[in-house]
């Protein structure tokens, strides 16, 4: 029977970039108030900027909202310039720690402002994610899949245009794809990725209207990098009797290392491969939950249905 949805796809997906357009803005802020207060300390600037801050910056951005608080404590919004003066004054004799000038004040008020919409924004998120049947009947009970990934699984994946696991596995670029080997025509098949040997020609358009070619990717790249690169490395962290995920990861590691065709790899090859096979077993169990929910037919993936393999459940 149809589980109905109260919000649409389209709205939490609205709601999903919206809230991670705040983390970046928040992220790209911290790590240019970070790099202001380095300069300040006589550090250069690094040559690149972080995705992420490290951990030596969150807690020095962890003491600062303790000086900002500070200073405009009893002040409605950020202090005016004269009013900064005044407040500097009194504390310690007019100085600080970290905030020394108002420069650095306005750059804090903003890093704060981004942190505070960005958090509101996921509790928001995290209250429509709840009203969903797919997290009230399964992905709520999953270790390591919070409101804001189901807001992505939710956003990303459809399973009205994913007849079979493997649909899953193609969009979310999990899939395997043919690899030219030499000239002579031979091939292998490889994980997806962005290699020249995966790429697609695809028509558009161009600013005179007239139809070209360019070379594209054929999954979406930014579900990959939430699923194998927060969620799998998520999965990774639960404890190994708690999380069946976890336990996947452990046995297919375990597996590939002592296989002879894969002795020759190094640790992180083996550890990716054990990673994307977790999560392609997670969106097994993600395809036949949610189709009996939108009560559509659940197929099953094709190593069973073809090659009479017995995948165990993992939730």
């Amino acid at each position: 029977m149809k589980q109905e949805m109260i919000f649409s796809r389209d709205t939490i997906r609205s709601v999903v970039r919206g809230a991670y357009d705040l983390q970046k803005m928040r992220i790209q802020t911290g790590n240019r108030l970070v790099a202001q207060f380095k300069i300040a300390l006589g550090q250069a600037p690094s040559t690149s900027e972080e995705e992420a801050l490290g951990e030596a910056e969150t807690e020095f951005l962890k003491d600062l909202r303790v000086e900002f608080d500070r200073i405009t404590d009893g002040v409605l919004a950020i202090p005016t310039i004269n009013q900064y003066k005044k407040k500097m004054a009194s504390l310690d004799k007019g100085g600080c720690l970290l905030i020394s000038n108002y420069a650095q004040l306005t750059l804090s008020a903003q890093y704060f402002q981004l942190l505070r919409d960005e958090t509101e924004q996921f509790k928001r998120l995290g209250d429509m994610v709840g009203e969903t049947p797919l997290w009230q009947h399964f992905l709520k009970d999953v270790r390591g899949v919070g409101p804001a990934m189901a807001g992505v699984i939710l956003s990303e994946l459809d399973p009205h245009k994913a007849e079979y696991p493997s649909s899953f596995w193609k969009y979310a670029g999990l899939d395997v794809a043919p690899e030219p080997v030499g000239d002579d025509g031979e091939f292998k098949m490889t994980g997806r990725s962005k290699r020249a040997g995966h790429l697609v020609d695809r028509e558009y358009l161009d600013a005179d209207k007239n139809v070209q070619t360019r070379k594209s990717i054929t999954y979406n790249p930014w579900l990959k990098t939430k699923l194998v690169g927060v969620l799998g490395d998520v999965f990774i962290k639960q404890p190994a009797d708690k999380s069946a995920y976890r336990t996947i990861y452990d046995q297919y590691k375990h597996r590939l290392q002592h296989m002879d065709n894969h002795k020759e790899k190094r640790p992180i090859q083996i550890h990716r491969m054990a990673i994307r096979y977790m999560v392609k077993r997670f969106l097994v169990d993600l395809h036949m939950v949610w189709r009996e929910l939108e009560g559509l037919p659940v197929s099953k993936e094709y190593s069973e249905a073809k090659l009479g393999k017995v995948h165990k459940k993992a939730a």
